[in-house]
């Protein structure tokens, strides 16, 4: 005997599919100080600072901006490549520095003629705020890197050539 069932699923019911979550990624081996060299974006092959882990997970770094020209940003830790170099953070305050921080700042709409020509658009800049917390993080680490070469090792660009095997660099 087959057994009756009283519903069936319809033919147009939308099945939604479940969605995955990323979890925040996790910085087990990066501390504050670090040195860490920016795999992917803009400024890729650049060798930066960490300040701090933020809430969100990613982490807070800075060039310093005078050095090597990377501003205060947040990067995903598995673009990063960490290296065995460290600086002191002493009297560096990095308490200001938040997720709210790297909030985009609103500004005005472009209208359709503005965005076919590229004129008479409403310019972005970065806030005073914002270079007035640039400005006080990277004195107060410029000051606290007392040797010439870490310096112009964090000036310094990475890159690799077709010789070069990467799993057995030491960094």
């Amino acid at each position: 005997m087959v057994k009756k069932y009283d519903w069936y699923p319809a033919d147009n019911e939308i099945v939604h599919p479940r969605r995955h979550t990323p979890k925040a990624p996790k910085a087990s081996g990066v501390q504050p100080g670090t040195v860490l060299i920016l795999l992917a974006g803009r400024f890729r092959g650049k060798r930066v600072v960490v300040l701090k882990t933020l809430k969100s997970g990613l982490l807070a770094v800075t060039g310093p901006y005078k050095v090597n020209g990377v501003p205060i940003k947040r990067v995903n830790v598995c673009y990063t490549l960490s290296t065995s170099t460290k600086v002191d953070l002493a009297g560096v305050n990095v308490a200001s520095v938040t997720d709210e921080t790297f909030a985009r700042e609103a500004t005005a709409k472009r209208t359709r003629s503005q965005r076919f020509f590229a004129e008479n658009a409403p310019k972005t800049s970065t806030s005073d705020a914002r270079k007035k917390l640039q400005k006080e993080v990277d004195t107060a680490l410029v000051k606290n890197i007392k040797d010439k070469m870490v310096i112009r090792y964090l000036g310094a660009r990475f890159s690799l050539t077709s010789n070069d095997a990467p799993h057995a660099m030491k960094f």
